[in-house]
């Protein structure tokens, strides 16, 4: 009897150190998006955050997010190719907008779960296909849980229905990824899309999936920078080569 009473005590403790991690981190520090997926973390009530994403051809896409409640996250992205170098600058169609609820918070045994809709998509645009070189999100679900033993691990796992379909692959699309908090300034992300609506003989994708992976550091804690490579099982039948972007967001209160 006594060794089951340690167990389920043992039990309650990590749960609620993986609680109070959660609550604890600074913001800079929790994970709202990994490379390229969301993730259940929101902004806290009355904060925003701005970020810049570059990456290759000359490509700069901002954006900006702000935490209207504790539950409700919204915002907007734009950018485009050639910002950065010579000859004319390739905007993207429209600006992206986002918004994320969630809808349970992380319990003992339950995930977080976050709903939402992510219309901004990644690299590239391709007006004959009306879509980004990576799918944007759409609708989406994610539910997400973090552990403290062995080390500060965040895991996430989340379906997704793109709008981006014009080359004729619609389906249901299924994205995974992990957060690991190595100390209180490097955190390593990554994610990995199934690519599931991005496999048929007319889309870019040859069937092994996105796997992206980079090394965030939190030199303040309301500023990151991310370093990350993309693509990186060459999922391309018209390139055979990873990518490497760069990420600088930072995290303010009304």
């Amino acid at each position: 009897m006594r060794k089951y009473i340690v167990v389920v005590l043992l039990l309650l403790m990590v749960g609620h150190a993986q609680m109070l991690w959660a609550q604890l981190q600074p913001q800079a520090m929790q994970t709202r998006m990994l490379v390229d997926m969301p993730t259940a973390g929101l902004l806290d009530r009355g904060s925003f955050s701005v970020g810049i994403r570059a990456y290759p051809g000359g490509g700069l896409l901002g954006e900006i997010s702000v935490g209207l409640t504790s539950r409700l996250n919204f915002g907007a992205s734009f950018g485009g190719e050639n910002i950065i170098g010579t000859g004319e600058v390739l905007w993207n169609p429209n600006p992206g907008v986002h918004f994320a609820y969630r809808f349970f918070e992380e319990s003992y045994t339950m995930p977080a779960l976050v709903m939402g809709f992510h219309s901004q998509g990644y690299g590239s645009f391709y007006e004959d296909f009306d879509r980004y070189d990576n799918k944007s999100r759409g609708f989406y679900a994610v539910a997400s849980k973090y552990y403290v033993i062995p080390l500060n691990l965040g895991i996430h796992f989340g379906v997704n229905y793109s709008l981006e379909k014009n080359d004729g692959d619609e389906d249901v699309d299924a994205f995974a990824g992990a957060d690991i908090v190595l100390n209180e300034e490097f955190v390593i992300v990554a994610d990995y899309d199934f690519a599931l609506n991005d496999d048929d003989a007319d889309a870019f994708g040859d069937g092994k999936g996105y796997l992206n992976a980079g090394i965030r550091w939190v030199f303040a804690q309301r500023l990151f920078v991310e370093f990350s490579f993309r693509n990186i099982l060459q999922n391309r039948d018209d390139f055979k080569e990873a990518n490497r972007e760069l990420k600088i967001v930072y995290l303010e209160y009304f």
